[in-house]
C-alpha cells in the first residue's frame, strides 16, 4: 500500500487558480467537451494516380469498342438496304412480266371467244390519229364483216366516212389505221409492251 502523495516546495502557495482546458498536442486533436480522453489523428489520404489512369484507359476502350461496334452496324445496313433494293427491282420486273403475261392469257381467250368489241378498238385507235381526211383502216377480214354490219346501222356506227380495208395480215382484235400524217398500230403485243414498262417503272 502507497501512502498518500506528498509534494514538497521550496516557496509556500500564494494562489491556486483551477484550468479547465484541454491540452492541444501537434498532429492531432482531443475529442471530449471535458479535458478530452479520446484522440483522433489527422489522416491524409494521397490519391492514387494509378487506379485513375486504369479507369480512364479503360473508359477509352470501351468507347473504341462502341464506336467499332457502331462502325459495323452501320456498314451491315448499308449492305441489306442495297440487297433490298436488288431483290425489290428484280421481283418488280418479275411481278410486270407476269403481269403481262397474265393479261396476254386473258386477251387471248377473249379474242378466240370473239368476246370483244372491235368499234370500240377502232374509236380508240382513231382517237390518237391526227384529225385529217382520207383515213384508213385496216382490220382482219372477220372484224370487218363485223364492222360492216355496224355501218349498215349509220344512226349507231360512229365510222361512219372511214375508209375500212380488210387485211390479212392484221390479227383479230386489232387495227392499222393509216393517215397522210402517219401510222397508227392497235397492236395486242404492243399495248401489253407498254403496261410492262410501265409496271416496271412503278416505285
Amino acid at each position: 500500500m502507497f501512502g498518500q502523495p506528498v509534494i514538497i516546495l521550496s516557496k509556500p502557495i500564494k494562489s491556486v487558480k483551477i484550468e479547465d482546458t484541454c491540452p492541444a498536442s501537434i498532429g492531432a486533436d482531443y475529442k471530449n467537451d471535458r479535458c478530452g480522453t479520446e484522440l483522433i489523428s489527422h489522416t491524409h489520404i494521397a490519391p492514387d494516380l494509378n487506379a485513375d489512369t486504369a479507369m480512364t484507359e479503360n473508359l477509352k476502350a470501351q468507347k473504341d469498342s462502341l464506336l467499332n461496334t457502331c462502325k459495323i452496324i452501320n456498314e451491315i445496313a448499308d449492305k441489306l438496304h442495297k440487297l433490298c433494293e436488288n431483290i425489290f427491282t428484280e421481283q418488280r420486273e418479275e411481278i410486270a412480266r407476269l403481269s403481262v403475261e397474265i393479261a396476254r392469257k386473258i386477251l387471248v381467250q377473249k379474242v378466240e371467244k370473239g368476246d370483244y368489241e372491235i368499234e370500240s378498238i377502232v374509236k380508240e385507235a382513231l382517237k390518237n390519229a391526227p384529225a385529217c381526211q382520207d383515213v384508213e383502216v385496216h382490220l382482219n377480214p372477220e372484224d370487218l364483216v363485223q364492222c360492216q354490219k355496224t355501218l349498215n346501222d349509220e344512226s349507231k356506227s360512229t365510222l361512219t366516212g372511214i375508209k375500212l380495208i380488210s387485211d390479212p395480215n392484221i390479227k383479230r382484235a386489232e387495227c392499222l389505221v393509216k393517215t397522210p400524217k402517219g401510222i397508227i398500230r392497235s397492236f395486242i403485243d404492243e399495248h401489253l409492251k407498254q403496261i410492262g414498262e410501265a409496271l416496271e417503272k412503278v416505285k
